[in-house]
């Protein structure tokens, strides 16, 4: 038995592992992530990036889908990277915006 539940705040604690290397800061702080669907053991997140020419691209989304296979309970991930609705610092959680320098909003 799993002693933690997979649900999308584990997931999303997972996902904090993964770290912008432009910014030096998590995804999920960042505001990149925009859904977490769990359907048993496979876990889909949508997300972005910062920017559509971003040279990290593929770095991150294998991260992200690295993190997440290496999760227990996690047998099947699926990473979508969209651009619409295209990201702004305002989606930036506090912690993301004092960790970059980025101001409030």
């Amino acid at each position: 038995m799993n002693p933690h539940p997979l649900d999308e705040a584990t997931i999303l604690q997972t996902l904090r592992q993964v770290i912008d290397p432009e910014l030096g800061c998590n995804i999920v702080d960042l505001g990149l992530v925009y859904n977490v669907a769990i359907l048993g053991t496979k876990v889909s997140v949508v997300m972005t990036l910062t920017t559509p020419g971003c040279p990290m691209h593929e770095s991150i989304r294998w991260g992200v889908n690295n993190a997440l296979l290496n999760l227990e309970g996690v047998d099947d991930a699926e990473v979508e990277v969209v651009w619409d609705p295209p990201w702004h610092p305002s989606m930036m959680t506090e912690f993301g915006r004092n960790a970059t320098g980025v101001g409030s909003f």
